[in-house]
């Protein structure tokens, strides 16, 4: 290899450095594995990830135990300790809920809304206004409920299947254009449950789709 292309080498090496800020709001069994996977992200991705969920570690966490996690210790303060003070990525864990009265908390680039139980529709709707006020793109789940062998899907609203309750739900608060849904459509009222396989395909999918809209950002 010639001294010009070790240079030039050099030179796309400095360029591919991590950029930009991304909040995930929830950091249940996919946040989790979101998170990791933007961690590990090399020669890029976010230079800071905030995470934020007020939750604690239970025992049926096995993702979290798996790495070391103790029950009834924050998931948000072991994802901050997991990554350590001299990673290349900033991660900053924040132990609340995120709620109507606390939406100031959302910051960065790209918001990444992975949150569940009861009826989220309303908060995941307030969060995305939220975000769009401030020029912030934003990402959440459409369904992941399945066995491991469904299509993962990445659409945008607009274009979203209005006979899933999600995208028919958060169109009636006003949510109909530049947010990205992703899922397998497959919802509680469906027979499959939530598997591992499904939450670790649907991770890497977010993951990827944080990525493109972090460089469509710069």
């Amino acid at each position: 290899m010639s001294l010009e292309k070790e240079e030039n080498t050099e030179d796309m090496e400095k360029k591919k450095v991590p950029r930009g800020e991304v909040t995930l709001i929830g950091l249940g069994r996919l946040g989790f594995r979101t998170g990791l996977n933007l961690i590990e992200v090399h020669r890029g991705g976010p230079e800071r990830i905030t995470a934020i969920d007020g939750q604690k570690i239970s025992d049926d966490d096995l993702v979290f135990k798996i790495l070391g996690a103790k029950p009834g210790e924050y998931k948000v303060d072991f994802f901050e300790k997991l990554a350590g003070p001299d990673n290349s990525k900033k991660v900053k864990g924040i132990s609340r809920n995120i709620s109507g009265d606390n939406l100031d908390l959302i910051r960065g680039d790209v918001v990444c809304i992975e949150i569940a139980g009861g009826n989220t529709l309303p908060l995941t709707a307030g969060i995305i206004k939220k975000a769009h006020e401030k020029g912030i793109s934003t990402i959440s789940t459409m369904g992941v409920f399945g066995l491991g062998h469904e299509e993962i899907k990445a659409t945008d609203i607009s274009v979203g299947d209005p006979g899933n309750p999600v995208v028919s739900g958060l169109r009636e608060y006003g949510i109909d254009e530049n947010h990205l849904l992703v899922g397998t459509g497959k919802l509680i009222r469906d027979w499959e449950p939530v598997t591992p396989a499904i939450l670790e395909k649907t991770a890497v999918v977010m993951t990827s789709e944080i990525l493109k809209t972090l460089k469509d950002k710069r």
